[in-house]
Formats: C-alpha cells, sequence, structure tokens
C-alpha cells in the first residue's frame, strides 16, 4: 500500500479499550464530500445475529503505522449495544464519543 493511504473497508473497529467492536461496511458522506459517520457490523458470529449501527466520524482515529490498521472508537462496548440499529430507509443516527451527548443527529 502506498505510504500515507489507508483502506477502510472491511477494517477491524477496536474499542478504547481494545476490545473488538466490528468491522466497517460502509461510509456516509455529507452533500459536499466530507465523511460523516462509518456504518459497522457489530456482533453476531460468522454473519449471523449481526447489526449495522453507524458511528460518528469524529469518534474514530486511524493509526497507519499500527500493522492491522485497525480503526479506534472512542466508544465502550455497552454504547454500542444500546446504539440504534441503522437501516438505509430510516434517519440516520450515529453515536458520538463518551465526552459528547450520545447520539447525533446529522439531519442529512
Amino acid at each position: 500500500m502506498q505510504s500515507g493511504l489507508f483502506r477502510i473497508l472491511g477494517k477491524e473497529v477496536r474499542g478504547a479499550s481494545g476490545e473488538d467492536m466490528g468491522r466497517v461496511v460502509d461510509v456516509l458522506f455529507d452533500q459536499t464530500g466530507r465523511p460523516r459517520a462509518a456504518i459497522i457490523d457489530f456482533g453476531g458470529f460468522l454473519g449471523v445475529g449481526t447489526r449495522k449501527i453507524a458511528i460518528d466520524w469524529n469518534t474514530l482515529r486511524f493509526d497507519a503505522a499500527d500493522r492491522k490498521e485497525s480503526i479506534v472508537a472512542d466508544l465502550d462496548r455497552d454504547q454500542i449495544k444500546a446504539a440504534p440499529e441503522y437501516k438505509e430507509t430510516r434517519e440516520i443516527v450515529a453515536i458520538v464519543t463518551q465526552s459528547g451527548s450520545g447520539v447525533s443527529d446529522p439531519g442529512w
């Protein structure tokens, strides 16, 4: 991979304490082309019982120096479990950092 580039789809998302949160399956962009949220598959086993949730883009940290190129979400497992399920046909609600209010309604 070229220096300075980072692939995101399919990458593991870990919590701040290192626990596995899921994998990135999509990225949502606003009208200006800026990323606003990552959609992750959370839970389940071999794709059974998983659900998708939206995580506010500013909640994510990327460490390209990490050999696994994992992504860290500044959230704990309880916040992920409590997050509303993402569905393309519903209004988007993305969860934010622990220091934030809990959910974000970007109003797209």
